[in-house]
């Protein structure tokens, strides 16, 4: 006696169209996340060095274990070193406050800097927005944190010199990513 032959599910729809699978890839790209960036502020230099060092001892012990793949001992060290790591990376973010920049729209970019124009001189030197009110105006717009623009010119009036800078860095650097590759085929 043969049996029926068991009855087939009926596979999802899917896009066969050109339009279908252009309007598939369009929701897709409509709904990439922006690309965000993280400022690291600790003020902690011996936990820095700890977690630094930690990180730089399990890398260490990551290559050595690569290269005795059968030393169970050596392994051990790279796990064991491997937790310290984490364990010194926590600490060190416990003790750190985080501030996270967005890019911003193309046109939400390029508005705020027609907002803030170089003067005569800043021009005369090649300075595509004023740089003395345009960063605190990016570090606020790009903020995911709601920093407002008058609480980003005071970090960047107040802060040393390379702190600033990096606070101003976090909030350019993120507008200048890019995530998309010309290939080849």
């Amino acid at each position: 006696m043969t049996r029926p032959a068991p009855a087939k599910s009926p596979s999802p729809p899917r896009e066969t169209s050109a339009e279908g699978a252009w309007a598939a890839k369009m929701d897709r790209l409509r709904q990439r996340a922006r690309p965000q960036n993280r400022l690291r502020i600790c003020d902690d230099d011996q936990l820095r060095q700890q977690a630094e060092a930690a990180e730089q001892a399990a890398h260490r012990a990551r290559l050595l274990s690569e290269a005795a793949p059968d030393d169970e001992a050596v392994a051990q060290r790279a796990a064991d070193a491997e937790v310290a790591a984490q364990a010194a990376g926590a600490t060190l973010d416990d003790a750190s406050d985080f501030l996270t920049f967005r890019s911003l729209a193309r046109p939400v970019l390029e508005e705020l800097i027609a907002q803030h124009p170089p003067t005569e001189a800043q021009e005369a030197e090649g300075a595509i927005f004023n740089p003395d009110t345009f960063p605190a105006a990016l570090v606020a717009a790009a903020s995911f944190d709601g920093m407002s623009e008058q609480e980003a010119a005071e970090l960047l009036s107040t802060w040393s010199a390379p702190d600033a800078n990096m606070l101003w860095e976090a909030a350019w650097q993120v507008q200048q990513e890019s995530r998309v590759e010309l290939g080849k085929d």
